[in-house]
């Protein structure tokens, strides 16, 4: 992982103190240290805004890991930004659904409307724009997501609508999820397993994500039980006389025996009148 050489200049005195205070509490929470690397990571973009040189090098120190391990894993997952991150991360979801309901379209318009391709920031520092994959909200496609929160039935209007009230500074509410939008050092504070108050704020999911269960309490279908008790318990295989478990075979069963054709047929498909023996 490339770094700029600003980005491994050392962390003022209070920054770090903080920064190792908080980076305790995550450590501690793991019966093996390093398994703290990812909040740890997001801990670093909560304070920098990316993963930085000197994020890189705390990390290391602190799990006592390398810096090639760290920054392995930081250019692994998505979340982590190798370069300066927008306030807001605008994603335009282009997987397959989103993308015939107008996801590419939103994309391209919002790439001429801020003038950066994917993965790249405004020059006010406000937007950085990406193409995503599915966000698992196929039934509201297209979809925008906004530091990880959704607007639903996103048009290239409402998207511009969007982006716009960002750069402003307004409070933006998402169509489900917290009551307002966070900046990308906030949320990545909660990923690092800090508690913002916000977990039961907004709506949690909408109609067409309740449509099916709905439709299940109208028409009063329940789930079939698997066991004669009516409990829900699932039936346990019957395990063959001879055999000590369902996952070992037989000992009574030779295991060169050819194999048994199915019931209610003398010869296999296609050889029908030919000598099977042959």
């Amino acid at each position: 992982m490339h770094v700029s050489t600003e980005s491994k200049e050392p962390y003022a005195a209070d920054v770090l103190e903080r920064l190792r205070a908080d980076a305790e509490v995550v450590i501690a929470r793991y019966p093996e240290k390093r398994s703290a690397l990812l909040p740890l990571l997001h801990l670093v973009q909560s304070v920098d805004g990316y993963v930085t040189g000197r994020g890189i090098d705390l990390c290391a120190e602190l799990l006592d890991l390398t810096t090639a391990e760290v920054s392995g894993v930081a250019t692994f997952y998505t979340q982590y930004k190798r370069h300066p991150n927008g306030d807001y991360t605008v994603g335009v979801c282009t997987n397959t659904l989103c993308a015939i309901m107008g996801g590419d379209r939103i994309f391209d318009t919002l790439s001429e409307h801020l003038g950066v391709g994917h993965d790249e920031t405004t020059p006010d520092g406000k937007i950085t724009l990406e193409r995503i994959e599915c966000n698992a909200a196929c039934d509201y496609a297209p979809v925008v997501m906004t530091n990880w929160e959704f607007f639903d039935n996103q048009t290239p209007e409402s998207a511009t609508r969007l982006v716009d009230e960002l750069r402003a500074g307004k409070d933006v509410v998402p169509t489900r999820g917290a009551a307002k939008v966070c900046t990308f050092k906030e949320v990545s504070r909660v990923l690092a397993g800090f508690n913002d108050g916000r977990a039961d704020e907004g709506v949690g999911a909408g109609p067409a994500s309740l449509l099916g269960l709905e439709i299940a309490k109208q028409q009063g279908w329940h789930a079939p039980s698997d066991d004669a008790s009516g409990t829900g318990a699932p039936a346990q295989p019957e395990v063959p006389a001879g055999q000590t478990s369902i996952d070992s075979p037989s000992k009574t069963t030779p295991t060169d025996a050819p194999p048994t054709k199915p019931a209610g047929h003398d010869t296999l498909p296609g050889l029908e009148g030919k000598d099977e023996s042959k």
